[in-house]
């Protein structure tokens, strides 16, 4: 399968999220394909993870480290003209950027125990960052097919929400929900190979879900490298007529 429909030769790539869980474990795998000519390996301490640091020894120059905190526009400013120096186009772009209960963030059991600075926090990482870097690539995005596709989450579905609680978590996905269909209409008219997807990766041992891990059959509960495998899938299986829509890890469409 391709990496994205239509590829028209070997891609570049940019994961944002990279030194960790899910982002490490796309780096690993879009390394490991003789259509990918380089990954951009972009977060906070990209050129501090021990795990992007042994990629690098193996593959040399096909993967590029970018410390970038995608909260700053400042830094993303930064990370766009680097990327604009290396290649001319970007065929895949990942953000997998999320918070639920770390730097500042809650994950809410009642009204009672929302403040503002969780909810900012929430935000902060889960909806600004990520359409702000769709926003700063965008130059990168215009000549040839292209996805760009952002981790979000079933708990941000309106239509799907029966339980409550994790308020600021689940608003922050669903209004990532509502740039990304929105997002993807621009691009369309910009460029019409060009693929924006919302996607669940299911529940993955992370340090995201791990507080949440009791309550997890152990069949529902995903290695890094399985969820990454998922989302590859999925980015093969999807292109510019499916842009602006959301998908779970098992090719399910999940209702906005």
């Amino acid at each position: 399968m391709n990496l994205i429909p239509d590829l028209p030769g070997k891609a570049h790539v940019l994961i944002c999220g990279a030194s960790q869980g899910i982002g490490l474990a796309l780096c690993t795998l879009l390394l490991e394909r003789d259509d990918v000519a380089q990954v951009w390996a972009v977060s906070r301490q990209a050129t501090a993870s021990s795990g992007l640091a042994s990629l690098a020894e193996q593959h040399g120059q096909r993967l590029m480290r970018v410390d970038c905190d995608a909260r700053d526009e400042g830094e993303l400013v930064d990370l766009a003209r680097s990327v604009s120096a290396g290649c001319e186009h970007l065929h895949l772009v990942v953000s997998t950027l999320g918070i639920l209960h770390q730097d500042g963030a809650r994950a809410e059991k009642g009204l009672a125990q929302l403040d503002l600075a969780s909810l900012q926090a929430s935000f902060a990482s889960n909806t600004f960052a990520p359409v702000l870097l769709l926003k700063h690539l965008l130059p990168l995005l215009r000549k040839q097919p292209t996805t760009f596709a952002a981790l979000s989450a079933r708990v941000g579905s309106i239509g799907d929400n029966r339980l409550g609680g994790w308020y600021s978590y689940r608003a922050s996905k669903a209004a990532l929900n509502q740039l990304l269909h929105t997002a993807s209409i621009e691009l369309k008219r910009l460029n019409p190979a060009s693929t924006v997807l919302a996607l669940h990766p299911g529940t993955t041992d992370t340090g995201l879900s791990k507080p949440f891990q009791a309550n997890v059959p152990a069949e529902q509960l995903f290695e890094p490298a399985f969820a990454a495998q998922c989302i590859l899938d999925l980015v093969g299986r999807h292109g510019p007529l499916d842009s602006g829509s959301f998908w779970a890890w098992d090719g399910e469409s999940i209702a906005w």
